[in-house]
């Protein structure tokens, strides 16, 4: 029997759906896929849509009760001495319709979705047009809001807390409840509720917050509160910060509306689903399920919000909730370069930065890093203005320590030797991968990234950027034949998850090896080591490489350069860098374009993204190599002294 090509493309399409299903039933759990198949039971049957009724519910009006208590305006503008005219300028931004999203430059606040608007069950991750949601959904989580109240605390200047409320009230006008993108995600609900929370605690006192528009928005925090619950299968199927962001949405709800009838519902679901999710999603080493530094610090950053809800309550976080949070925080000052408050861009990036109560660019973790330190009792950095975020808080500096240290724990690998570090990806995955990415090097000289992590860029877009700088191919490590380390299931999901497991490790010389290529028959093990003035990587590819083919990338800063040989001299701003890769042949891309040497470019080479929506150039290091060349290859960084 012949079939037509169309008939046999369809089976051989239903045919890996089916062979997709079994295997994400099988390594990603039956819970998992049992809570998303109710979910979207649920949102196909027309359920989420009666129980989230356009325009919402009605809401019976309550007291609002501020719980934060932020340091007097005295105190902030001592603490930030210059620097507030930053923020003021920024709100003076806000005031004159601009705003940055992901930390990027200023862009027109749009605060109508767009019209006419359908109920939110009718969207997905991207808009009607195809356009990708997350910058709508940005201004949805009102940064500009927040902004905005901590300028008129600073200032007492009442345009601020006037153009705040004008500003909330249209973006309410223009997405009305339940419809619309801004309500399409429980999450972007929360984060928005939590912050109208903060904002109306800096401007309760102002003459521009009446009593007319103090009814109003409790009656909005309610219809935010009672959006969340209906989804939860969702949150609870994705088992990550949509969890912990829609369980303090409610917790938060409960503790500022607590003559609400559901109030206690609220802080009750939402105690539970946060201590639940931080069980289930921060391994006892530290290490975040969503394998990302940015996403790392979300948790952080909500683990602190969630310390200000306790304390609320005249309560502490569970003694074991608090001990997962402690080896998170550890974890993540593992990743941060001090000199520079940057971070190993490691995994999946969207910009997120939901309590962004600092003058410090985006970039910089070391206000959320202060503020969890201070918030959940570990050893902080010493006193900064990324002690910002403490001061809005209520919460007392931690006290510091001269180097940090992760305790005790494999994860992550960090080396230092000199004036430079190095983190060296090796995780052992028990939750979704965000990026194919083992044995990854990132390294640190001096503040610089020397070598760097590609990042995200965007989720939502057409080929070939549709989340394309996940794969094996942008990172810093050893792709063979062609193929990525793991199975790529959709833009999110890698399966056929790549294992690696730690040799050895000290401060100054690490091994490891992974299981990317058991399919092939082949292990990629390296080895790094670091000296004062020179790191030394070792890759190697064990088992018959006969046949196979391995492409060597290393990402670098988009410097001065020159090729010698073997070796790739850059001109830094604070001397001359080296990369020599011993007997071979180099390549060099940039911006999707080939530099130097023969190796294939793509539109996806040669490109870093540092926040969301936003890349610039990068140098692409690439050494193709074939057969027994792949049994032993050595990479030198050399710095100056």
């Amino acid at each position: 029997m012949r079939h037509s090509g169309r008939g046999y493309n369809s089976l051989l399409m239903a045919a890996r759906s089916l062979s997709i299903a079994v295997k994400a039933l099988r390594q990603l759990g039956p819970r998992a896929v049992a809570q998303y198949a109710l979910y979207t039971l649920q949102l196909r049957s027309g359920w989420l849509r009666a129980q989230t009724p356009p325009g919402g519910k009605p809401q019976p009006s309550s007291q609002i009760q501020p719980w934060l208590q932020s340091a007097p305006p005295a105190q902030l503008r001592k603490l930030l001495g210059r620097q507030q005219r930053a923020l003021l300028a920024e709100a003076d931004e806000v005031l004159a319709g601009k705003v940055r999203l992901f930390g990027g430059e200023p862009r027109a606040l749009k605060l109508a979705a767009g019209q006419p608007l359908q109920h939110w069950t009718a969207y997905t991750t991207a808009m009607p047009d195809g356009s990708d949601i997350k910058p709508v959904w940005e201004v949805g989580r009102m940064a500009w809001a927040t902004v905005l109240a901590r300028a008129y605390w600073l200032s007492g200047d009442e345009r601020y807390a006037e153009g705040l409320w004008q500003r909330v009230e249209r973006f309410m006008r223009t997405n009305p409840v339940n419809m619309g993108p801004q309500w399409s995600s429980a999450q972007e609900v929360a984060l928005r509720l939590m912050a109208l929370a903060f904002s109306y605690t800096l401007v309760a006192g102002a003459k521009a917050t009446t009593a007319a528009r103090r009814g109003a928005l409790s009656q909005t925090l309610a219809a935010h509160a009672e959006r969340i619950p209906p989804s939860l299968s969702y949150a609870q199927a994705q088992n990550n910060n949509h969890l912990l962001s829609e369980a303090l949405g409610l917790w938060t709800a409960g503790v500022l509306l607590p003559e609400h009838p559901q109030a206690a519902d609220w802080q009750q679901l939402g105690r539970r689903h946060f201590t639940e999710g931080v069980a289930c999603q921060i391994a006892p080493d530290g290490a975040y399920s969503q394998h990302s530094a940015n996403y790392q610090r979300l948790m952080l950053q909500l683990a602190t919000w969630a310390h200000t809800l306790a304390a609320a309550e005249q309560h502490a976080l569970p003694a074991a909730t608090l001990e997962r949070l402690q080896a998170a925080c550890s974890w993540l000052f593992s990743l941060l370069d001090t000199e520079s408050g940057q971070a190993a861009n490691l995994g999946p990036n969207d910009g997120a930065n939901v309590l962004p109560f600092s003058v410090l660019p985006f970039s910089d973790y070391r206000p959320a890093l202060q503020a969890a330190a201070a918030a959940l009792g570990v050893p902080g950095l010493p006193a900064g203005p990324w002690n910002e975020l403490c001061a809005w808080l209520g919460l007392r500096p931690p006290r510091s320590v001269r180097a940090r240290r992760t305790a005790q724990a494999q994860q992550p690998i960090r080396l230092e030797s000199g004036q430079a570090w190095g983190y060296l990806r090796s995780a052992h995955f028990t939750g979704r991968p965000g990026h194919a990415d083992q044995l990854h090097l990132d390294l640190w000289w001096r503040g610089f990234n020397i070598a760097q992590d590609a990042g995200t860029y965007l989720y939502n877009a057409s080929a070939p950027w549709n989340n394309a700088l996940a794969g094996t191919a942008v990172h810093n490590t050893l792709m063979l034949d062609g193929a990525d380390q793991m199975t790529r299931a959709g833009r999110f999901l890698w399966l056929d998850f790549a294992q690696a497991t730690v040799l050895q490790h000290s401060s100054r010389a690490a091994s490891g090896e992974h299981n990317g290529y058991r399919k092939l028959g082949l292990t990629h093990r390296r080895s790094v080591q670091a000296g004062p003035g020179e790191w030394l990587v070792r890759d190697e590819v064990l088992g018959e490489t006969r046949g196979h083919h391995g492409r060597l990338h290393w990402l670098l800063p988009d410097w001065p350069w020159r090729i010698a040989g073997d070796t790739l001299h850059l001109r830094s701003p604070k001397g001359r860098v080296s990369i020599q890769v011993t007997g071979h042949t180099l390549s060099l891309l940039r911006a999707s374009k080939r530099l130097h040497g023969r190796a294939a470019t793509s539109p996806t080479a040669g490109w870093v993204s540092t926040s969301y929506a936003s890349k610039q150039a990068a140098l692409a290091l690439v050494v193709e190599l074939e057969g027994d060349a792949l049994q032993h290859i050595v990479t030198r960084f050399v710095f100056p002294k």
